[in-house]
């Protein structure tokens, strides 16, 4: 287990694990009890590490990346914390680059890696299916991100200290057999202790009496994911996959998969918030951008209140940090992104759940069912702003009689705006990346002619006019493996970007 920046406030906790599962009356004298080895470590100790290390990056450090490059906040004009972000200027030297890849690998990961190991000698099947669901999820972010990374060559310590990238497609098709391998084992004959399922963050919380059974969902909705990444690279693969799910009748997640135990305390707050604004001392990194407070606007969006405080936010234009108040007179007031200390870290939220589905029977099965799923994901995305179906704009409406193209604009948009709750802004940049929707602005957000919740290439960017699609690979790996392949520029698409 490794523990880094925002992780180190699980110390404790996961302490609180290692003294309920691995502590014996009898030390062992020659052993260090502060420092125990991670060999000896238990599933029940190694996967809510793990689930925290992925969770403190995926909901931290890049919730803040996802969030600009997803454009629905900019860089303040009053200080310069993001100020490289909002420029696209990411080198492999990057904080954001270097940091998330270290932690994810060295310690989600590893953690993931180990547990599973341990569940299969021991025959546990119940951990073996929850630790395989973490590492593809995992593993598919990073890949989302980065395209390539090592995958079969990965965690041999010292035995290969170089291991090979692998292409992303292969580490998809690869992760998607590892979950269908675990769903294929009872997991549910042996029923968690109460301690036990104080190790899942994701559904033990909940008290259910059949939390394997949402394991499964999270498995199955995150292959439908997966699935989805692939139409634009994989289009047979994708349907088939996606038939496959259907055909088996696969239950999909119908309630949010992520960790939601934060409490307003330093060192124990959601990742995001400890690290924008507790850890940096300010509230006022982040502020309103127009592409996205313009579609609330445009359309009477309640939820503009519970992002930016206000039914009609004042907001900054993408990327226009270095304005002086001179120039933009607004911009010292701008409405500023609205956190909280207790905000979950979504994994796959139930608002994405539900428009995955929506998506899913839009492509390939004629869109029968479509506008249940996308209602449902509609109800689920207002409620995690706090409002009801009486909230939602009459402007939201299900298209049926559209063609496809709307009914996947309709989707995929409202999708966009579900992904600024949760700390999971990072799928908003990927999803955009995927689906192109929204669309790209042929104007700067400033023209007359410019549609409101449309793309704006940002006012400052260093790119020559085109939008980040992944991250360089970092230094971190680079200056150890030479197996690292050659950089290539950010505006490079991943293997299954539109």
């Amino acid at each position: 287990m490794k523990y880094t920046y925002i992780n180190k406030k699980w110390i404790v906790a996961c302490s609180v694990l290692t003294l309920l599962f691995s502590c014996k009356k009898t030390l062992d004298i020659n052993v260090d009890p502060n420092n125990p080895a991670i060999e000896s470590a238990t599933p029940e100790v190694l996967f809510p590490a793990g689930v925290l290390s992925t969770a403190g990056m995926i909901g931290g450090q890049l919730a803040a990346v996802g969030g600009i490059w997803a454009q629905y906040y900019t860089q303040s004009s009053n200080s310069s914390q993001f100020r490289d972000i909002d420029a696209y200027n990411i080198t492999n030297t990057t904080e954001q680059v270097n940091l998330p890849y270290e932690e994810l690998f060295a310690g989600a990961l590893a953690d993931y890696n180990l547990a599973i190991k341990k569940s299969k000698e021991r025959k546990d099947n119940r951990y073996l299916l929850m630790n395989t669901v973490m590492k593809a999820y995992t593993y598919q972010v990073l890949v989302d991100l980065y395209d390539q990374v090592p995958y079969t060559e990965a965690f041999q310590g010292q035995a290969n200290l170089q291991p090979k990238f692998d292409e992303g497609k292969f580490i998809y098709t690869s992760l998607i057999a590892e979950i269908d391998s675990a769903l294929s084992n009872d997991y549910r004959s042996t029923a968690f202790t109460t301690s036990q399922s104080k190790t899942d963050f994701l559904f033990g919380t909940y008290g259910f009496d059949d939390e394997m059974d949402y394991w499964e969902k999270f498995a199955n909705t995150l292959k439908l994911k997966m699935y989805l990444r692939m139409v634009n690279a994989d289009a047979a693969a994708a349907e088939a996959g996606i038939r496959a799910l259907y055909a088996a009748n696969a239950p999909f997640l119908d309630i949010d998969a992520g960790v939601a135990i934060f409490e307003d305390v330093p060192n124990r707050s959601n990742p995001f918030y400890e690290y924008n604004i507790r850890r940096l001392n300010t509230t006022t990194n982040i502020r309103a951008s127009v592409t996205l407070s313009s579609y609330l606007v445009e359309n009477d969006d309640p939820r503009a209140v519970s992002f930016f405080g206000t039914a009609n936010p004042s907001a900054m234009h993408q990327g226009d940090y270095a304005a002086t108040l001179a120039q933009q007179p607004t911009y010292g007031n701008a409405s500023v992104f609205v956190q909280s200390a207790t905000d979950p870290v979504h994994f796959i939220s139930k608002a994405e759940s539900h428009f995955m589905q929506a998506e899913a029977l839009v492509r390939y099965f004629a869109g029968a069912g479509a506008d249940v799923q996308y209602n449902a994901g509609l109800s689920a995305a207002f409620a995690q702003a706090g409002l009801t179906d009486a909230d939602i704009p009459a402007t939201y409406a299900y298209p049926a009689a559209g063609t496809p193209a709307a009914k996947l604009t309709a989707i995929l948009t409202q999708k966009w705006v579900s992904f600024v709750s949760g700390s999971h802004q990072l799928e908003g940049f990927f999803e955009q990346n995927r689906t192109g929707i929204p669309a790209i602005s042929p104007v700067y957000s400033t023209a007359a002619t410019y549609v409101p919740g449309q793309f704006v290439y940002g006012k400052n960017g260093i790119t020559g006019g085109q939008f980040p699609k992944r991250f360089p690979f970092p230094d971190y790996e680079k200056s150890r493996n030479n197996n690292t392949p050659a950089e290539v520029p950010i505006t490079t698409k991943v293997w299954w970007a539109k």
